[in-house]
């Protein structure tokens, strides 16, 4: 696709309908770069918009939750390939504004202690398992740094007060992944994985939490990339599907 104009089947849409008002910077920025030199931002495709729209690929940037896009990436995935990108922080400073409700704050930025790894888009992925080896579908994990800007809310907190995001703001791209299949999971794997496993076992290899593997098991039983053959204990028993 070309700067010159939409590519046939998709309406650029007027300025005062596009929905960036409520766009957060970190959404706008990975818009901008996945957008490159020849894509188109803010397309209507049927009752949908597309984030970008490049090559005839569409890329929906989602830094929420995946839970509300069973319906909108079905209805899109019929006719046309999809990549969902889905941005998770390494690293965040956080940055509190200052606010005449908490002038004994301290407001010098610090890092958050949460850390997430490439490994968490399985917690969005359970969301969208049988999705997972759709042939026009695609997920690309970006690592990033991030700055956080939040606010005093005295509304939060049960009427307490508590500070609330307000923006979120790329540093850096660490690094990506792109997940083409539920098969593409198993490269998180960071040791080797007995032929039947238990979600205990996953997590030994993926050196990780047993709630990551629980998380990662169900993905790749809901697109059928494992089957239960047993159980031990109160504990399912996986083997890979070939």
């Amino acid at each position: 696709m070309s700067d010159a104009g939409p590519k046939p089947g998709y309406e650029l849409l007027s300025e005062k309908i596009i929905g960036t008002l409520n766009e957060g910077p970190l959404h706008g920025v990975l818009k901008e770069r996945y957008r490159g030199v020849n894509g188109l931002t803010e397309q209507s495709i049927g009752s949908f918009i597309a984030d970008v729209v490049r090559d005839g690929v569409i890329y929906e940037i989602q830094t929420g939750s995946f839970s509300g896009l069973q319906r909108k990436l079905r209805t899109l995935l019929d006719d046309t390939r999809v990549v969902l990108v889905h941005p998770i922080a390494k690293r965040t400073l956080m940055r509190k504004q200052p606010t005449e409700l908490q002038p004994n704050a301290n407001l010098k930025p610090r890092y958050s202690p949460k850390r997430g790894s490439l490994l968490h888009i399985v917690e969005q992925l359970v969301y969208l398992g049988d999705l997972l080896n759709h042939e026009n579908f695609a997920v690309e994990v970006v690592l990033t740094t991030q700055e956080e800007t939040r606010v005093w809310d005295p509304r939060k907190g049960r009427g307490r007060g508590a500070w609330r995001i307000v923006a979120k703001h790329l540093v850096e791209v660490v690094a990506t992944q792109r997940i083409n299949a539920a098969a593409d999971l198993f490269a998180f794997l960071r040791a080797p994985l007995p032929a039947e496993f238990t979600t205990a076992d996953l997590a030994e290899a993926l050196q990780a939490s047993r709630s990551l593997a629980q998380k990662m098991a169900y993905c790749l039983r809901q697109s059928s990339a494992v089957e239960i053959c047993g159980k031990r204990a109160n504990a399912l028993i996986y083997r890979r599907i070939d």
